[in-house]
């Protein structure tokens, strides 16, 4: 009987032991969750930082071309064309 009852005792150990680690794990688990949260977040604040600068970098180069810089003047052009097009494209839709 005292042999079952050393068994039992051990398996009581392993299964606390186990609680134990599983709680660990679950804690371990909820951290690196938050940290996922955290990485996503400055991801997207970065991307948006990335797309405001690429928007302003644009338009300093439009500013740079109309005071007569040869640089970029073929992009300015471009834009000016594809502005004038969408203008158009609202007057023949007020004209309708």
């Amino acid at each position: 009987m005292s042999e079952i009852a050393e068994i039992i005792e051990t398996l009581e150990i392993k299964i606390q032991k186990l609680f134990i680690k599983m709680n660990d794990l679950e804690e371990r688990n909820q951290a690196l969750q938050q940290e996922i949260k955290i990485s996503i977040q400055s991801h997207q604040n970065q991307t948006l930082a990335y797309e405001a600068l690429k928007k302003d970098f644009e338009t300093l180069k439009i500013t740079n071309s109309l005071l007569g810089s040869e640089d970029y003047k073929r992009d300015t052009k471009l834009k000016i064309n594809s502005l004038i097009r969408e203008i158009d494209y609202c007057i023949a839709q007020l004209a309708d």
